[in-house]
């Protein structure tokens, strides 16, 4: 298998993400030979996170990205979803406006995501963030997610 030297491009075509976080871009090498595609995201301030050790390590999206796909990616349908809820957690997180934040933080973000985006996906985060123990944590967790979705509809209506 070859490798190809990006700095050898031309770009043929640009589209910007629909929510304007990143954008798209097709190119071909100089020679003609090799399309493919590159995207380019907005590179953020450092951020750290605080653990729960009180250790303390840079944000890291990649990280983000893996323990999200890791823990409820077989709830959704392809990596593009559980990448739209990484980048609407990380919106959230950088919203703060914080040089560090708390991993519990972060914990509390993804879980408010999945609220709002998969009902299953919330309920299996719930269950290990918030280190259920029993069936009780898990029948209180299902009954408050089952209030929120009940509001979220009435608001709608």
């Amino acid at each position: 298998m070859s490798h190809l030297k990006i700095g050898e491009s031309k770009v043929i075509e640009s589209r910007e993400s629909q929510d304007g976080t990143m954008i798209r871009r097709r190119r071909v090498s100089l020679d003609g030979k090799h399309r493919f595609t590159t995207y380019e995201r907005i590179e953020r301030p450092g951020m750290m996170v605080r653990k729960r050790s009180g250790s303390r390590e840079a944000f890291d999206r990649e990280k983000l990205m893996r323990a999200v796909r890791n823990s409820v990616g077989k709830y959704f349908d392809s990596d593009l979803d559980v990448q739209s809820v990484v980048d609407q957690v990380e919106e959230l997180i950088y919203d703060q406006g914080k040089d560090e934040v708390p991993s519990s933080l972060i914990g509390e973000t993804i879980l408010e995501v999945l609220s709002d985006t998969n009902e299953m996906a919330y309920v299996r985060f719930a269950s290990v963030f918030k280190e259920f123990k029993t069936l009780d944590d898990l029948e209180r967790s299902i009954a408050e997610q089952r209030e929120r979705m009940a509001k979220r509809k009435k608001e709608k209506e």
